[in-house]
């Protein structure tokens, strides 16, 4: 960008950070779009709308945004993630044509650069991003960015369900008979009524969805990797709701729900179709080898950020966890529980790609530690170092 232009800011992802991010360029009147490919801000969260969060509304509503809505949250009320995205629709309305929804950014690269060339170089630095978009009527334009902040989260990149984190044999063919968000059983009980089903994964989020469909279905397998799962239960955890979904998951595996039988040890072979039902084999386990036949699939094994959007820019990923590199040195060793991460700061941030930043849960990559506020202050880290690089604009940029 030239001196005394207004900075461009591309925000990706219309989710808490990326909401974040766009207020703060807006705070500086710097010129910011954000790119939602969902048809509403916090696209994730609706996903999983029916479920309670852990955490307070007073943890789960920034500085920033409490500001500039007024708002005071105390209290130990956990918000649903319908509750919570509603807000987040009240934080986008701040922020009005700024917030394109239905609108996918597709790729990224330099203006006139590949991904091998000026390496660390200042006509690097100097060249603006070129963002490949989809409107949404599904015609393509490329937009121009100073500044991208990927901050698209993990979400919508659901896991394989097979071992080793690749596909089971068969999964592929399948892939729209397995249900890998969690359902919300209590809102469409007919759809789960007198169905066998294999549960696998052992996270909150299977924990929730072995929770709700106990009692809900005629039986339920519960699939593991682990030989003796903990289901993550902190000592004297200040979060009751987890504790309880921890406290749940030990029931559960103790047979306190008749139909309901964990199996430890165990990952996913294959999976086939057998007269509209699935069959399925286990690998390991007591047995080291066993066939299901099941109604449905509900697989909870994680998620992870989509990195292909980048793979033209120069981003330093880390090999084991998929986040950026520094910022994955700098969270080995640290804290096991969300509640304890430290700010790191922007450098923790950086790529060797000048002014292209991955922000919010995506960040972490494979790390499961991330917490709401951790996006807020990488948002504030960021920005300060933009300041100091660009410069606060002169004048603002209109509504």
């Amino acid at each position: 960008m030239t001196a005394g232009t207004v900075p461009r800011i591309a925000v990706l992802g219309a989710g808490p950070t990326g909401l974040e991010a766009a207020l703060a360029a807006v705070e500086r009147g710097w010129d910011v779009t954000v790119y939602e490919a969902a048809p509403h801000v916090g696209g994730n969260v609706r996903a999983w709308g029916h479920v309670q969060l852990f955490t307070p509304w007073a943890t789960n509503v920034s500085p920033r945004t409490s500001a500039a809505l007024d708002l005071h949250p105390s209290g130990d009320i956990c918000p649903t993630g319908h509750e919570y995205a509603d807000h987040l629709e009240r934080v986008a309305a701040l922020l009005g044509q700024r917030v394109r929804t239905s609108t996918r950014v597709e790729l990224l690269a330099r203006e006139g650069l590949l991904k091998s060339e000026e390496i660390a170089s200042q006509r690097r630095a100097e060249q603006p991003f070129r963002l490949l978009v989809t409107d949404p009527d599904g015609t393509e334009r490329f937009d121009a960015a100073d500044v991208v902040l990927d901050c698209t989260g993990t979400y919508t990149h659901p896991n394989p369900t097979g071992a080793g984190g690749i596909p089971a044999r068969g999964e592929r063919c399948l892939g729209d008979r397995i249900v890998r968000h969690l359902p919300d059983v209590a809102a469409d009980p007919d759809r789960w009524a007198g169905r066998c089903v294999l549960l696998v994964g052992a996270g909150n989020s299977a924990q929730t969805a072995a929770r709700d469909l106990a009692s809900g279905v005629a039986s339920l397998v519960w699939a593991v990797r682990a030989q003796s799962p903990t289901w993550g239960a902190v000592e004297d955890d200040p979060l009751p709701d987890r504790a309880a979904l921890a406290q749940s998951s030990r029931a559960l595996a103790d047979g306190a729900v008749p139909g309901v039988e964990l199996v430890t040890g165990v990952e996913v072979e294959s999976l086939e179709e057998l007269d509209g039902r699935l069959r399925v084999v286990l690998r390991g386990g007591a047995d080291g080898h066993r066939e299901l036949v099941v109604d449905e699939v509900v697989s909870m094994t994680g998620f992870v950020g989509d990195s292909s959007l980048y793979r033209q820019l120069q981003v330093h990923e880390c090999y084991a966890t998929e986040g950026p590199m520094n910022l994955a040195g700098a969270l080995m060793g640290g804290s096991g529980d969300c509640l304890a991460q430290p700010a790191l700061g922007v450098d923790a941030l950086r790529n060797p790609e000048p002014r292209f930043f991955v922000l919010g849960i995506k960040s972490y990559g494979r790390n499961s530690t991330f917490l709401l506020r951790v996006g807020w202050e990488q948002v504030a880290e960021v920005f300060d170092a933009l300041d100091e690089e660009l410069g606060r604009a002169a004048q603002p940029v209109p509504a």
